[in-house]
């Protein structure tokens, strides 16, 4: 991949952070939580693709940094899932006519049902027609024509220093995940995108015999090193073997993610909470979005932020004036910018860099005018003149070889900044029974060190398990008290799963038929080595 070098005030490194957890269940005939990928490639991930386009076409140059976790990318290429969300897109444009011919009489209400109906009609003919239902592959295209950094997380996006004590695991959710890469992309990633940004000191030894180069940090795993960072948030520090460290610029990150400051706050966007799935009648909703026993989001929704305290008192949506509101606001974003380098500029003796990260989901499910705004930043970016650039990680680190050298503190950018919205009273039970995995996982490897046929592809299975179990989303889900009984049982059933294989491979008992089932539900990492378990 082709590197750039950096000759404005500033590089400005946009790293977008593509993930969800696996999630898939053929045993039923609809189930809730699929949703959240099928919505996310609506609002986010096609649109993505679609401000891509426009920029190339438009000939705006721009370079992007992108983590697709292994989770995401292994949904993204499952044929079930691919033929059920093009089963949804179907029944979401059916209920765009039927809203259409509803709010005739009603003009306001009436643009916003056109408005779903070209949105999800385009959603259609982009994903079969130009993409062919592989979304993996424009990706890998942009990476290809030097628009895209395409570098990867966790295997199952664990928590990583909630798992430090087990360097066997630590190798598994890394080497898992660059072998998943580069079976999709083509290409080794230099990058890492550690799983909530959990950083532990020692971390950089993995990432290092794994060959990656850099990873991103919170701003206080940086600003709280072991040695002050000379340049602060501007530059990478080196952690004594080659990684490098970027931390997380504060004031872009605000702009985007403060509740009481940030742009998607603002009262004329789109409000996301608000949906005809819980305004209209079960009856009429039902037969075009979930099973009809209860009413579910449907991504139609009519209203604007308003206010904040209620979902009542809302005023309707226009999107004209959400429009013109992502354009000042992406226009402060790019001034901002410009001023920080203006500050820096003769205080570095480099250029610096702004590392603005984000979960891309943000932009277009949880903020439906996000696409949009990135778009924005991109083009008012290119029209500084070169002023401000954007860059990647890797061609900094091209530009400027050598960093000064501290080890970043513990850190994550979860609340309160560290450990804790992943082990607290909430949640806390799930790692006496995930650290137990492991040993056991281990345990197996030393007694089974060179199976084929049936037994390695049960200790293949059971290492999944393992690695399933430890996403970071269940602990999260809990700790924030949204769809927690379906992360509990995400979490029970693969213990249960694998302890069940611990069980039948004590008593030489596998059951072929469970296990089929198993491995044909749970299709992830297809390839997966149980021997990666391996202690030493």
């Amino acid at each position: 991949m082709r590197s750039k070098a950096i000759n404005g005030k500033a590089g400005i490194s946009l790293v977008l952070h593509a993930h969800l957890p696996f999630v898939r269940h053929p045993e039923y005939d609809w189930f809730l939580e699929e949703n959240w990928f099928f919505e996310a490639i609506s609002e986010t991930y096609l649109p993505l693709l679609r401000i891509f386009r426009n920029l190339e076409k438009d000939r705006v140059p721009f370079r992007i940094t992108l983590s697709v976790s292994p989770t995401l990318g292994s949904m993204l290429q499952d044929e079930f899932l691919s033929q059920r969300y093009t089963d949804r897109l179907e029944k979401l444009i059916q209920l765009a006519e039927e809203e259409k011919k509803r709010t005739a009489l009603v003009y306001d209400e009436y643009r916003l049902a056109e408005m779903y109906h070209t949105m999800y009609s385009q959603c259609y003919e982009e994903y079969v027609n130009l993409y062919g239902r592989d979304l993996l592959a424009p990706f890998r295209e942009y990476q290809q024509k030097g628009y895209l950094e395409l570098i990867t997380t966790a295997a199952t996006h664990a928590f990583l220093p909630h798992y430090q004590e087990y360097p066997q695991n630590m190798r598994a959710q890394i080497d898992t995940a660059l072998e998943f890469h580069k079976s999709v992309f083509s290409e080794a990633p230099s990058g890492f995108w550690l799983p909530e940004c959990g950083y532990y000191p020692g971390m950089e030894k993995y990432l290092e015999s794994a060959g990656i180069k850099y990873f991103v940090s919170s701003a206080h795993g940086v600003l709280y090193a072991d040695k002050p960072p000379k340049y602060g948030l501007y530059a990478p520090i080196e952690c004594g073997n080659g990684i490098a460290a970027f931390g997380r610029d504060r004031a872009s990150s605000q702009s985007i993610w403060s509740a009481e400051e940030g742009f998607p706050g603002n009262p004329v966007y789109r409000d996301f909470y608000r949906d005809i799935g819980f305004d209209l009648p079960l009856d009429y909703i039902g037969r075009f979005v979930g099973d009809g026993s209860f009413a579910v989001n449907t991504g139609f929704k009519y209203f604007a932020i308003t206010g904040k305290k209620s979902l009542e008192n809302k005023h309707l949506y226009y999107p004209d004036l959400a429009e013109e509101q992502v354009k000042k606001d992406a226009a402060v974003f790019v001034e901002n910018r410009l001023r920080q380098a203006e500050t820096l500029e003769g205080l570095m003796d480099r250029q610096p860099i702004i590392l603005a990260p984000f979960d891309v989901e943000l932009f277009g499910h949880w903020w439906f005018e996000g696409p949009r705004f990135l778009e924005e930043i991109i083009r008012g970016i290119h029209e500084t003149g070169g002023e401000l650039e954007l860059i990647t990680p890797s061609d900094y680190l091209n530009s400027y070889p050598v960093n000064q050298k501290a080890t970043p503190a513990y850190s994550s950018w979860g609340e309160q900044g560290y450990g804790q919205v992943w082990l607290d009273g909430s949640n806390d039970w799930i790692y006496r029974h995930t650290h137990k995995l492991i040993e056991r996982m281990s345990e197996l490897v030393e007694r089974y060190p060179n199976e084929t046929g049936l037994k390695k592809r049960t200790l293949d299975q059971a290492a999944r398990e393992v690695l399933m179990a430890q996403a970071s989303d269940w602990p999260f889900i809990m700790k924030t008290g949204t769809t927690v009984p379906y992360a509990i049982k995400r979490v029970k059933n693969h213990i249960n799963n694998f302890n069940y294989i611990y069980d039948t491979l004590c008593c030489n008992c596998v059951k072929t038929e469970w296990l089929t089932s198993l491995e044909k539900r749970d299709n992830i990492f297809p390839d997966l080595d149980y021997r990666l378990f391996k202690k030493g």
